[in-house]
């Protein structure tokens, strides 16, 4: 008897769920970037989404998160089982940019791309890292 072995069809060499973001939209950047500026002198956090695969296209924020103006206390218990999730991002009013131990701790354990957004909170006033707390480059599209 043959056994039914149903297939999943996608563009070959097309980008998969789960795969790595490389590039973010203009929307979502700027999402981000306005929830930071209504939340200083406190710093903000989310977490983003990337629909369709390799591309964050969504800032989601988690209820129960606050913060004040030296900490972001992201609930992750709050977030749907969702294998879109990409990572996260919060700001530093200091307008420093590079990731504090804190910071780390959570880039290794969860997430592939995170963003730190500093003040003045502009379109240059950003950098993104990979899980290690390296600096990596997404493209705005």
């Amino acid at each position: 008897m043959p056994v039914f072995r149903p297939q999943r069809r996608r563009a070959p060499g097309g980008p998969r769920l789960g795969d790595t973001p490389t590039a973010i939209t203009r929307r979502a950047l700027d999402s981000a970037l306005a929830s930071a500026r209504s939340a200083y002198p406190n710093e903000f956090g989310g977490v983003f989404r990337a629909d369709p695969p390799g591309v964050i296209s969504e800032l989601l924020l988690l209820p129960g998160s606050s913060a004040g103006r030296r900490h972001a206390n992201i609930q992750l218990w709050m977030l749907h089982a969702d294998l879109a999730v990409a990572g996260s991002v919060h700001s530093h009013p200091s307008g420093a940019l590079h990731p504090s131990a804190a910071d780390l701790r959570l880039f290794r354990n969860w997430g592939q791309r995170h963003l730190i957004l500093g003040a003045p909170y502009d379109a240059g006033c950003w950098r993104a890292y990979d899980g290690n707390g390296q600096e990596v480059t997404l493209r705005v599209v």
